[in-house]
């Protein structure tokens, strides 16, 4: 299962991916939706949010399941080998996966265990390696492909998603990571399920 937030011209995350934008330059605007949230406002500790449509898409994306995976861009923004072992994610101590979360990587690192019930293992055996122990790790849970975009990619174009929740918002950035280039998402056996809208997204529900 995935779930990802994209600009109307079909960018998950702006260019340019650095320490001080971890979304990629403007990247933050594709997720206003989510940051007025209630899910999101709890997860950093703050009172208040929004408890509608935005909401209810918010808390699906982000309970319940028993393991994520992510790419290696979404738990740092460093390359190549792990140089700084005290980069523990962009999140601090406690991050907001309360889950066992594995990272693709052709690095190899120990596991780091962290508060709140996340750990992050590091997976240098591609991307069915992961999904393997994501779903030994998750037992009767359901797996979330994290993000970011190559990761979403590769899993879509290998047939092993089978729901995906995107969040559009009427942002354009003109320049970015795409989600979908090159990638026949119908041909995939993937068709609209749901749909809403709200001030700030247009959320759309595809699956086999």
């Amino acid at each position: 299962m995935g779930a990802f937030s994209l600009s109307i011209d079909g960018f998950g995350a702006g260019p340019e991916q650095s320490l001080e934008a971890p979304l990629g330059k403007r990247g933050g605007e594709l997720h206003r939706w989510f940051f007025a949230t209630k899910t999101f406002c709890s997860m950093v500790g703050e009172e208040g949010g929004s408890t509608g449509v935005d909401e209810h898409y918010a808390s699906r994306g982000n309970s319940g399941f028993g393991a994520f995976i992510l790419g290696r861009n979404m738990f740092s923004h460093s390359r190549g080998d792990w140089a700084d072992l005290s980069w523990k994610g962009w999140w601090g101590d406690n991050p907001p996966y309360h889950a066992p979360t594995f990272i693709l990587t052709q690095y190899p690192r120990e596991s780091i265990v962290m508060e709140g019930g996340t750990t992050f293992h590091f997976v240098t055996g591609g991307i069915e390696e992961a999904l393997e122990r994501a779903k030994a790790a998750a037992g009767d849970k359901d797996v979330k492909i994290g993000g970011g975009v190559s990761t979403v990619r590769q899993y879509l174009t290998a047939g092993l998603i089978d729901e995906m929740h995107f969040a559009i918002s009427p942002v354009l950035l003109g320049r970015g990571e795409a989600m979908f280039e090159g990638i026949d998402v119908p041909g995939l056996g993937f068709k609209v399920v749901a749909h809403e809208n709200t001030e700030l997204a247009t959320h759309i529900v595809l699956a086999k």
